[in-house]
């Protein structure tokens, strides 16, 4: 895989995150989940590195079902942002949304796949922060129609499969967001 220029590096915030070192385009693969399957208990210990652990995120593909990324990649250290510059396409593949400036920190929201009862703390200090990282079912209406609006096509497919009604929702959105041919996509 021919991954983009970007490098781990600590945050002031909350450890590693994830960095661009050159621009990047919308729509460039930055990195995909290719590590070891575990469940929702096992998930949380696995190993970041061969010396122990550090913050880090594994991306729910089922109802207690987590995959990993390698120990090597970037994939488990890309924080978690509100208002996010990157997204999950299918099960596994992180894609920016828009451009990246160099030096950019490369985020995506978690609640994109999770739909769990794990809730912790958000430092993101984006705009539109929501104060929570979890599951989109946590979020109220305003919250969910914002998340809705911010990362249509961007949603793991498992959370489409498991919640249907989510798609069909998200298309009868065009009267909110003010675009008769909006379409989730």
């Amino acid at each position: 895989m021919n991954l983009p220029s970007v490098e781990r590096r600590e945050t002031h915030t909350y450890g590693l995150g994830v960095f661009a070192l050159k621009d990047i385009l919308a729509g460039t693969l930055i990195a995909e989940f290719d590590g070891d399957f575990a469940s929702a208990e096992k998930a949380s210990l696995l190993p970041t590195s061969d010396t122990g652990f550090d913050g880090r995120h594994a991306i729910q593909c089922g109802p207690n079902l987590w995959r990993d990324g390698k120990i090597d990649g970037i994939a488990r250290y890309l924080a978690h942002s509100c208002n996010p510059n990157c997204g999950i396409v299918g099960y596994f593949k992180i894609v920016t949304m828009r451009n990246i400036k160099a030096g950019e920190e490369l985020t995506w929201d978690y609640a994109m796949t999770e739909a769990s009862d794990a809730r912790i703390e958000c430092l993101c200090g984006a705009p539109n922060c929501r104060s929570i990282i979890g599951s989109f079912l946590y979020l109220e209406n305003d919250q969910l129609l914002d998340f809705v609006i911010r990362c249509r096509g961007y949603i793991s497919h498992w959370l489409l499969n498991k919640y249907p009604l989510l798609e069909p929702w998200m298309n009868n959105l065009s009267h909110r967001v003010g675009c008769e041919n909006w379409r989730y996509q």
